[in-house]
């Protein structure tokens, strides 16, 4: 369940307050008349079934009351009421395949910004992983994966894309455009930092790497993870499953590749220089393409069930006019 705390201009309480009667999965209504006072007007209380809550939140849009007044959503984690669970059993669909528009422009608009903290992760990432590709060690190539930020912008493209939010999926590419290239060139100085200190040396760059050779050899294997990844990836964010963004960020090798491809220039070797570029691209576009034609493949669903909800309650209107 999800429990929505609106201010409500005096004069539009009763709208709001039909609307929220007339939603599938809504319960728990409570008007506190004259309770607010910046910005003035009533408070309105309510709960309403996660599967439902993205058209109740849509009508309070249409409403105004993002614009006059205030919308705030908290998730319920314990809900003891047979009402709240007669709720959940009339909305439709399952909560867990829901998705909360709202819910997700604000979250990829938070990861999506260039900001002074999205770059030092994505650079101390880069720089893990180029430590992990001289050392040979999977162990570090992983934990880059892990650190990496980088799939918040491209969850952030992906919802700009279908919603068509342009400031959004701008913004997003923006620090995509501008995070790798700053984290790659951090990551060519330490490289060379290190080599001063003896630390790196051409000779391990140089040499057979087994374990970490994948990052400049990219294949239609690497289009095919990164594909099922953002999959996977967009699915976490939608269904509130984060857990899952952990396997995400290990599978796909953006920031390995990225790390790479600064070594490479570094000592340059062009040949793994190009590899390193072309396996991050195709991630890149996989995870993409694959959380646009995730969400679209969402947003078609409960278009659907939306429409055939309609028209049930047409059918069911008209049986009862009949009678």
């Amino acid at each position: 369940m999800l429990h929505l705390r609106m201010i409500v201009p005096a004069g539009r309480t009763d709208d709001v307050v039909a609307l929220i009667e007339r939603t599938v999965g809504t319960a728990h209504v409570a008007v506190l008349t004259g309770a607010a006072r910046d910005p003035s007007g009533d408070l309105v209380l309510c709960d309403v079934a996660r599967e439902a809550g993205d058209e109740l939140l849509r009508g309070l849009r249409e409403l105004g009351i993002a614009d006059t007044g205030s919308i705030a959503v908290e998730h319920v984690d314990l809900s003891l009421s047979r009402r709240a669970e007669r709720a959940e059993e009339e909305a439709p669909g399952e909560g867990a395949d829901a998705v909360l528009w709202e819910s997700l422009t604000e979250a990829t608009h938070e990861e999506s910004t260039l900001t002074v903290t999205y770059l030092a992760f994505l650079s101390l990432a880069t720089m893990l992983a180029a430590c992990g590709v001289m050392l040979d060690s999977a162990i570090l190539i992983v934990g880059a994966m892990v650190v990496g930020p980088e799939f918040g912008p491209l969850a952030g493209v992906c919802t700009g894309l279908v919603q068509r939010q342009w400031r959004l999926a701008r913004r997003s590419l923006v620090a995509l455009l501008v995070g790798f290239p700053v984290a790659m060139v951090l990551t060519g100085g330490f490289t060379y930092l290190m080599d001063a200190l003896g630390v790196f040396g051409v000779d391990d760059f140089t040499k057979p790497h087994p374990s970490t050779g994948f990052i400049w050899q990219p294949d239609a294997s690497s289009f095919v993870v990164a594909f099922l990844a953002g999959i996977a990836g967009i699915l976490s964010l939608t269904s509130s499953k984060s857990g899952a963004l952990v396997g995400v960020a290990i599978s796909v090798t953006t920031v390995p590749a990225a790390a790479n491809a600064a070594l490479a220039l570094s000592y340059g070797d062009y040949r793994e220089l190009w590899g390193s570029s072309v396996q991050l691209g195709v991630n890149l576009a996989g995870i993409v393409i694959a959380g646009v034609l995730t969400l679209l493949a969402q947003k078609g669903f409960w278009a659907m069930q939306r429409r055939r909800r309609a028209g049930a309650g047409a059918g069911a209107g008209a049986g009862a006019g009949a009678l």
